[in-house]
Formats: C-alpha cells, structure tokens, sequence
C-alpha cells in the first residue's frame, strides 16, 4: 500500500465541503484555544531567549508573533508562535496519541496567510487536513513510538504543518507526496526535554519545519514517495509498532479533530484527572494544607513516566510533578500558570504539602483516572474516585469555558475589547477574507503602535 501517496492525495483532491458544520465549529474551537495560549505566553522567558537569539538573523518582517510587536519572516514566525502556544503546557490534546495537534499546523499556517493572505475557509481547511494527517500518522505509531522517547507533537506535528501548508500552496499529488516525505526526514523531537523549554521548541520546529518541507516541494525539491510506510522510513525506523491502516483507513469519513480536547489545568494531561479529584475534596471538605497527614495518588503508569518530578526547581518542572500538582490543588483549589510559577514551585507551604504526597502506578487505572486517599491529621480518611477528568471528551469544556480560559490567558497582555475582537475572529475564521487579520488582531495596541 502506497500510504504517503494515498494521504498525499486526499489533501490535495478533498473539498471543503465535505467537512461536516460540527467538524468545523471544533476547529473554531481548537484554534481559539491554540491563540488563546499563543498570546498567554507570549511574554514568558522561554519566548524572550528565544527572540533575542534568532530574531537578529531574520529575513524580511512578514508575520507577526502573537501577543508581540515584533514581526518575523514567515519560518521564524512559524517556530515562535509554535513555542508560545506550547510554553504553558496549556493547549489542546488529541488523546488517542497525546499530541499536541494545533500548535504545529497553526502556527505554520498562519504565517503562510500572513505572507500571502488566505480566506478563512480555505484556512479552515487546510487546518482540519493538517490535524488529520498529523494524527492519522500518530494513530499508526502510538504508543510503542511514544513509549521508546520520541515527544508525539514534535515527531507528528511536522506532517500536519507540511500538509497545511502545502494545501495553502496548491501542491500537486506528487509535490504533497515530496512534501511528506522531507517531513519524515526532519520528523524529530526527545521526551527527555520534558520540563525544560526544548519542550514548547518542538512544536515550534515541527510548525517551522513542515512549513520549509512544503516550500521545498512547491519547488519541486524531491524526496522519498514512501516516507512514511517504508522500510527505512519514519514508522519503521523510529516505531516498533506500525499499523499503516490508521493513516489509510476511512480518509474523509472520520475527523480526528472532532476528538480534540482542551486543558483546564495548565500541566501535562495525565495528571488532570488528580487535580480535579484533589479540588472536588477541598471544596467538598474545606481542607486547608495545615488538616492533611498524607495524599496518595493511585494512578495509571504513564503518569509517573511522565509527571514523576519529585522535587521541581522551577515552574516549567513543576507542569511535570503530579506532587506539585496535588499540592497546589489542595492549596490554591486551582492549576493555572500562576500555579507553576518559579515562585509558586518554591513557595515551603507547597512543598511542605507537596513531600507529603505519594503517587503510586496501578495498572487497573486508566490513564485518565486516578484514586485519591487524604489522611487527615483527626484521623479520618477521604477518598474520592475520578473516571474522568474535567476536559475530558467524557466531561469537555464548553465554548464558554474556552472563552473565559482565553480571557484569563489575555489578561494582561490584551485590553477587554482587543480580547473580545480577538475571540470574535477566531471563532469565524472560516468566514473571514483574509485569515492573517486574526495574527495582527493579537498584537496589543500599544505595541503595535510602537512598532508603526
């Protein structure tokens, strides 16, 4: 089965009207979720390092870093917006693989229609078309490829950004099927960043580099036509486990985006299920942190894989400690980015509660549940049971949680009306004329001003 060819062809030749209306409103949504968190994070350190070492070696200024003044050439533009949108840890979850699926598509995108504009519905699309290929092709691997330490978002991510943008393109079959190919090629990305700001850089570098694959084929620059699927190609080489009709199977007749799901809590998805359980008893009970002898969390195995920080340093550390997680839970019932501060992570009245935390793996937990047994200092013991955690595709967040989740993420950085103008174009992207005014939309009108 020629599968690159086969996926290569569905984005060129579908339509978008074969796209059902409920498919494209949990687009809208996925992508006022994915600028919501560009803009939240667009004055932390990580983007700060990371302008002030590539931002001097940029071409011509095409596209605008959201939440920003600065204006970028249209692939460093890409990788920034690609960071911003994942520094939080705050953005959508596809969780059948957790990737990560609108960072990489998005943000390459939308430096494309910044360059060249795009109307919105053909900016819808070709965003549902990269959501689908990045996780059709992360459905084929997942999990024995995310098991052995590859970051799904990155490794996946760089398809979905090349198909978009060779949709945006007009890439022919055979141009799409290079396009996929150079993807494979550059398909990259290290679990063992977790915690640190290489993190948030993969999807940056997945939307960067799926955007050059897609230039690079527009130039008829060649590559493999058997990328993904062949012997010494990017599911046999970096998956022990290959299931090639994932990518193939019912192309246009299911949407993976239609099972996309947002964070309440602005951490790695597997430790949700614990902090909604740890606030659901500390309201129920009015526990303060001084009542509690000891938590123990009993959970799936993946979360101490993934979240077993014991003893974070510093914020970006702490989106990874399902200790520090339970801990502020109890403390500030809440798990925003104020939450996974630096300060925050050192404050001694978490880390007191957070050394008083045990989490043990159960292999009769599902990933997203947990069980929850607090030890309270009179003797008594609470527990409490989450099958699934808020944000959940069983519990989702409805538009308007999305829209106050964005509003919390502006604060500061957007006045009231900008956020509101900002919100109301993301949520009709697919009628706009020209879908780069939602990128300029973002840039606060103090600094756009500056920059004029």
């Amino acid at each position: 089965m020629e599968v690159t060819r086969t996926l290569a062809r569905f984005i060129v030749e579908h339509r978008y009207a074969g796209i059902p209306e409920s498919v494209r409103h949990e687009a809208a949504r996925s992508f006022l979720n994915w600028v919501g968190c560009a803009v939240g994070a667009a004055r932390h350190e990580t983007v700060e390092r990371a302008l002030a070492a590539l931002a001097p070696f940029s071409g011509p200024p095409e596209a605008t870093v959201l939440g920003r003044g600065e204006r970028l050439d249209i692939m460093q533009a890409a990788l920034m917006n690609g960071i911003t949108s994942h520094t939080f840890d705050f953005d959508d979850t596809h969780l059948k693989t957790v990737i990560h699926p609108s960072g990489p598509v998005a943000s390459a995108i939308l430096a494309l229609a910044e360059r060249k504009p795009v109307k919105g519905d053909e900016f819808l699309h070709a965003f549902i078309l990269g959501v689908e290929a990045e996780c059709r092709i992360g459905n084929s691997v997942y999990p024995e490829h995310y098991d052995v330490g590859w970051h799904i978002t990155g490794t996946a991510g760089v398809f979905g950004a090349a198909a978009a943008a060779g949709r945006l393109l007009g890439l022919n079959e055979q141009q799409m099927t290079w396009a996929l190919g150079i993807a494979a090629t550059q398909s990259s990305g290290l679990r063992e960043m977790f915690g640190t700001m290489c993190k948030p850089f993969h999807p940056g570098n997945a939307a960067k580099n799926g955007l050059l694959a897609a230039l690079l084929a527009q130039r008829n620059f060649t590559s493999s036509n058997q990328g993904i699927e062949a012997k010494r190609g990017f599911a046999n080489v970096l998956s022990t486990g290959f299931r090639p009709e994932e990518i193939t199977a019912r192309l246009g007749e299911t949407w993976e985006i239609a099972l996309n799901t947002y964070k309440p809590f602005a951490c790695g998805i597997v430790i949700h299920p614990a902090i909604d359980g740890c606030i659901q008893l500390r309201d129920e009970h009015r526990l303060k942190a001084e009542d509690i002898e000891a938590i123990t969390l009993r959970t799936h195995p993946l979360v101490l894989e993934l979240t077993g920080k014991k003893t974070p340093q510093v914020g970006l550390e702490g989106k990874f400690s399902v200790y520090h997680s339970a801990a502020v839970a109890i403390i500030h019932g809440a798990a925003g980015e104020a939450q996974y501060s630096d300060a925050c992570v050192r404050d001694p009245r978490v880390v007191a509660l957070r050394d008083r935390v045990t989490a043990m793996a159960d292999r009769t937990v599902h990933e997203d549940q947990v069980r929850i047994a607090i030890r309270l200092k009179d003797g008594r013991t609470l527990e409490k049971f989450v099958e699934h955690a808020i944000g959940s595709l069983d519990r989702p967040m409805s538009d308007a949680d999305l829209e106050a989740k964005f509003r919390g993420l502006a604060q500061g950085i957007l006045s009231a009306g900008e956020t509101d103008n900002l919100m109301r174009l993301c949520w009709n992207i697919g009628k706009l004329e020209d879908a780069g005014e939602v990128a300029r939309a973002s840039v606060p009108a103090a600094q756009a001003r500056r920059k004029a």
